[in-house]
């Protein structure tokens, strides 16, 4: 080799450590709260495409700009353009560009809390405004957004077309609930109050919770506390019972279906036929192992037919309403786990099955919509080899030949426009930060990185992340796992390690995304020395029906089982301290860390638990009894995952951490814990956020994290 060439490497070496100095370590407060916000600042938000247009929009630095397929891009509605038109309107000026949504092709409806504007683009100036009730909440609008419905208290409003406001309901006992969310957010239930599709009727959900108990939380900010009650309906105890009304706009007149017996039963997934004649729901017992898809007339409430049932021996979990062909009465889509998996199926509107349109050993995970012929129908899904992946693809109503739209290795998203010409495809791996793509859906062709991105991460000290799969504790099924090592990782060192865990239904913890689908704080702990290993056991979310089902009427005993084997993967590599493992999670991953520290105290030695379930039976109906049943019917069950029971074999340091109004998982659970140890002389750690529901967010984040990270720091570095 040439000196002139050695000389040139070893400039670019020095380039290259040069740089890699410079970058900065990240602070505490970086990954609680200063990195999501400087993320969100420097890149775009709120994608849609403009109208029926080929042109998508988005917002960054407080403005709206505009892109077409082919990269040209220019500022369309700078927010300064707003608030002028504001100001002449007589409202109150803007902080930032809310959210938004194309009308039409010149044409957005802004909703920016209690006042909403039509605005057009093109013309510069306010076309419509309301200013709506102070205490309005749960905005929902028609398909025109020429009519708003909302809920003021447990009562349900809306706005006419004249601007006029009508109440629809008038409870006075606040344990009646209108136009709000019920069954406690689960059955893929976002929402309360459903508009026709052409605007002429809502329906809208009514909760009586009349006969569920009352459950204290305690307000602390008066000078003498005072208790604020909610519902919340425990395992084994009475439900709520809910209703669907429906409220003709013409008549101003409200009926109610007639769901019938028993009133302790889930209406979920609730949908409008196209010609707003009929409301299909999917009604669940109380067992959960029992779906009706039931049709009922919309304008007198009868009962028409169920178009098909779905049991199964654990639990049936209907997660998706119906969606109706475009453009066609007489077909719908359904999305279903029948098959192991979840995945579309096209039935006709009497109940038949046509066809089941998809197939294969991945998840279904959104659809996108329809093209403009109705040939197609677009997609989002899990990859059937690695499932760590998302990807995009169609599949022909006709023929069910299946085209992906995507074949990137990574996370995609994707938006589609109204033709179902084009998909705005939102790109993340491990190897990119993020691009914004679009696919042209007949050629697959991708118009690469149209909006710019920027990696807020680049000025700082960041370990890519490896991931790579281990054998469950069933010695056959692939586990992902992930491990973050220290930026200066050396191999001849030994290294202290904190296992963060979840573990339960409805969560990946691990994907191929910038980072790996791992938190800020992980790699903040690694460039502190430690070694921040995940693993998503069975029992986690998105590979299918029997994997995430294992935890049913025993949970703990196979996630953990799995998280040992986690261990075994640790064991294994000569830079791992084995006298040095902790393990941090919350919520479901609080139960699990607890559950690891008392299973296995030979092993944890140090742990933080946030907002853990201890006891099950504590635990609200919905959720607890689909993977437990009720606690008469499991008795060995509740007994063997009821921590209370476990608090005599804590050995390790432990810090429990919850938020004293947490309405998810209640006060009582870690409360139940630290008494317990009390009584046992096992002592144990305990931090209380006074004011924080489930999850402690705002300000207090930064605090929350770094009482974790001392806590280990004190703990396990040393």
């Amino acid at each position: 080799m040439s000196k002139k060439l050695l000389t040139i490497l070893a400039f670019i070496i020095t380039l290259n450590l040069a740089s890699i100095a410079q970058k900065k370590d990240l602070t505490i407060g970086d990954v609680s709260y200063n990195l999501y916000v400087k993320a969100y600042q420097k890149n775009p938000a709120m994608l849609q495409w403009r109208g029926s247009t080929d042109k998508l929009t988005y917002v960054k630095s407080s403005s709206i700009f505009e892109v077409d397929a082919k990269g040209k891009s220019q500022e369309l509605v700078p927010i300064s353009e707003l608030r002028d038109a504001l100001e002449k309107a007589g409202f109150e000026k803007l902080a930032y560009i809310p959210n938004y949504s194309w009308i039409n092709d010149n044409e957005i409806f802004v909703d920016n809390g209690n006042m909403i504007f039509v605005y057009n683009v093109e013309k510069k100036n306010i076309v419509k405004s309301q200013k709506l009730n102070e205490k309005a909440e749960n905005h929902d609008f028609n398909f025109d957004y020429s009519q708003i419905a909302y809920t003021v208290d447990n009562n349900l409003f809306f706005v006419n077309k004249e601007g006029k406001e009508i109440q629809i309901t008038n409870e006075t006992d606040l344990g009646i609930v209108n136009g709000k969310v019920v069954h406690r957010n689960e059955f893929g239930i976002e929402k309360g109050i459903f508009w026709s599709p052409k605007g002429n009727a809502i329906a809208f959900y009514r909760m009586d919770e009349t006969m569920v108990s009352n459950y204290p939380l305690v307000d602390i900010t008066t000078r003498i506390a005072e208790t604020e009650n909610i519902k919340y309906p425990m395992a084994g105890m009475k439900s709520h019972q809910v209703t669907v009304g429906v409220y003709n706009v013409q008549q101003n007149k409200t009926i109610f279906l007639k769901t019938g017996e028993p009133v302790e039963q889930y209406l979920t997934n609730i949908a409008w036929s196209p010609d707003e004649k009929f409301i299909f729901i999917a009604v669940l017992n109380r067992e959960q192992n029992h779906m009706k898809l039931n049709q009922y007339n919309a304008e007198n409430g009868e009962f028409v037919k169920t178009l098909f049932e779905e049991k199964h021996e654990k639990y049936v979990e209907p997660m998706h309403p119906m969606l109706f062909v475009k453009n066609n009465n007489n077909q719908f889509i359904w999305q279903s786990q029948r098959d192991g998996f979840n995945h579309l199926y096209l039935y006709n509107i009497d109940g038949t099955l046509v066809k089941q349109l998809t197939k294969g050993q991945f998840v279904v995970i959104s659809l996108l919509g329809f093209d403009e012929k109705v040939q197609q129908i677009y997609f989002a899904h899990t990859d059937e080899k690695r499932q760590i992946e998302t990807h995009i693809s169609s599949v022909n109503l006709s023929t069910g030949r299946v085209i992906p739209q995507t074949n990137t290795p990574g996370t995609h998203s994707g938006i589609l426009n109204a033709k179902g010409s084009y998909i705005i495809d939102d790109f993340s791996s491990l190897d990119v930060f993020r691009e914004i793509n679009v696919v042209n859906t007949s050629t697959q062709k991708v118009s690469q990185s149209l909006i710019p991105c920027e990696n807020v991460f680049d000025e700082h000290k960041i370990q890519k992340p490896e991931i790579f799969t281990i054998k469950a504790a069933d010695n056959k099924t692939d586990l992902y796992c992930s491990m973050v090592k220290p930026n200066d990782f050396d191999a001849s060192k030994k290294y202290p390690v904190i296992v963060y865990v979840y573990g339960g239904p409805h969560a990946q913890m691990i994907n191929d995304t910038w980072l790996g689908g791992l938190s800020y704080w992980d790699y903040y702990m690694a460039q502190k020395g430690y070694i921040v290993m995940t693993v998503d056991n069975r029992g986690s979310a998105n590979r299918g029906f029997e994997f995430e089902n294992v935890i049913h009427r025993n949970i703990g005993v196979n996630e953990m089982a799995d998280q040992m084997k986690g261990i075994d993967y640790l064991k294994s590599q000569a830079y791992v301290d084995m006298e040095r493992i902790g393990v941090h999670g919350w919520s479901y991953g609080g139960f699990m860390t607890t559950s690891l520290m008392v299973n296995y105290p030979e092993i944890f030695k140090v742990g933080v638990a946030g907002g853990p379930v201890i006891d099950w039976k504590y635990y609200e109906i919905m959720y607890g009894e689909r993977y437990m049943d009720m606690p008469d019917e499991n008795p060995e069950g509740y007994k063997n995952n009821c921590l209370v029971n476990r608090a005599k074999d804590l050995k390790g340091k432990l810090m429990l951490v919850h938020g004293a109004i947490d309405n998810t998982v209640v006060w009582q659970h870690s409360l139940a814990f630290i008494q317990k140890c009390i009584e046992e002389g096992v002592q144990v750690d305990y931090f209380v956020y006074p004011r924080a529901e489930h999850n402690v967010r705002g300000p207090h984040r930064t605090h929350l994290m770094e009482k974790v990270t001392e806590y280990f720091d004190d703990y396990l570095m040393k």
